[in-house]
């Protein structure tokens, strides 16, 4: 039959195309800590928008991830948040476009360098308490932001290029996990498809993202199995890299891709807990779900969020405090999952 923009979109895909071709300067940004839905959208739609004669900057709160700079047709649409220039282009732009994320917080110090500008708000997450205003098209069904990026493109017939065809490939590769986790949904494997009809190698594609990493993320990872808890009776387990191992290795944060599977993976656990403490103190969670429990609920209770099996949080420390807070309030949340469906 072919992929399909479900029926409940069509509102929101029209309203988004509007406000994307009536612009003439377009800001992009995601969430903290790009990943690749977030990067792969931002990439494709830059793309996009350039190709329709309208000029797209990719600003975002922290760096652009270095491994997928590949997707980006020039680099040099990527421009640090941190500088005049950032600045100067957010103060000419007429439309920010914030994908993979629709709160406040989770766009950090670009919030208020778009704060002026008619925003259009991309995201596939649940509603979060402190909402980006704005035209809209948010749906928590899709596989991925870069499956509404999709529908978008798809519904103005194009064109299509080869970044924008990649982009929205690696968006939803990594956001179902390699097509692994359950929001794989027949739809995604549509659009998946269609990229491979426009020219995407899937060995090629996945070699690129996931089959090469620099030493020291194993060096890390050395560091961090050594932390490796498990408590199968409780249905957690977790690993902590502290700050000076971290350090220690010259990591980044691309490093950590895939890290928090490790104790996710462990046979009895329902939920896998990475922490790690940052340069100012602070204390990062990833959170993934194998079962029942919804990891985003879990995560909004430290304001964090996400998707039900895979969230973040940051709160503060010190760690050891952090690490008990946390893991007291996962046992929690996987035994009510567990009552829950006892009495089913």
């Amino acid at each position: 039959m072919g992929y399909r923009t479900p029926a409940h979109r069509a509102a929101s895909v029209k309203n988004a195309k509007n406000a994307l071709l009536a612009s003439r300067r377009a800001i992009l940004t995601t969430h903290l800590n790009a990943d690749g839905d977030g990067a792969g959208s931002e990439a494709a739609l830059a793309s996009w928008l350039r190709a329709n004669g309208t000029e797209a900057w990719i600003i975002n709160p922290t760096a652009f991830p270095d491994p997928l700079k590949f997707l980006v047709e020039s680099e040099d649409w990527i421009v640090s948040a941190g500088s005049g220039r950032a600045r100067d282009l957010c103060d000419q732009a007429d439309l920010a476009v914030v994908l993979d994320t629709g709160e406040l917080p989770r766009i950090g110090r670009v919030q208020e360098m778009i704060s002026e500008l008619a925003t259009l708000v991309i995201d596939h997450h649940p509603p979060g308490d402190q909402p980006i205003g704005g035209v809209s098209f948010r749906d928590p069904t899709a596989s991925a932001t870069a499956e509404l990026v999709y529908d978008v493109i798809a519904g103005a017939n194009g064109p299509w290029n080869d970044y924008i065809v990649q982009g929205i490939y690696v968006g939803i590769l990594t956001d179902t996990g390699g097509f692994r986790f359950d929001n794989a949904t027949a739809a995604c494997h549509e659009v998946a498809a269609d990229m491979v009809s426009r020219g995407i190698s899937p060995e090629a594609m996945h070699e690129r993202v996931y089959g090469r990493a620099p030493l020291r993320r194993y060096r890390l990872l050395q560091s961090a199995l050594d932390t490796l808890e498990a408590d199968p009776q409780g249905g957690v387990s977790w690993m902590t890299i502290p700050r000076q191992a971290f350090e220690a290795v010259g990591a980044s944060t691309d490093d950590l891709e895939g890290i928090v599977d490790i104790p996710r993976s462990i046979e009895g656990t329902e939920v896998g807990l990475l922490f790690r403490q940052t340069q100012s103190g602070e204390v990062k969670i990833s959170f993934r779900s194998n079962g029942p429990v919804d990891v985003n609920v879990l995560a909004r209770r430290f304001r964090g969020g996400g998707h039900v099996k895979a969230a973040g949080a940051v709160i503060p420390g010190p760690l050891e405090r952090a690490i008990e807070e946390v893991i007291a309030a996962t046992r929690e949340a996987v035994a009510n999952a567990r009552a829950q469906g006892a009495s089913v």
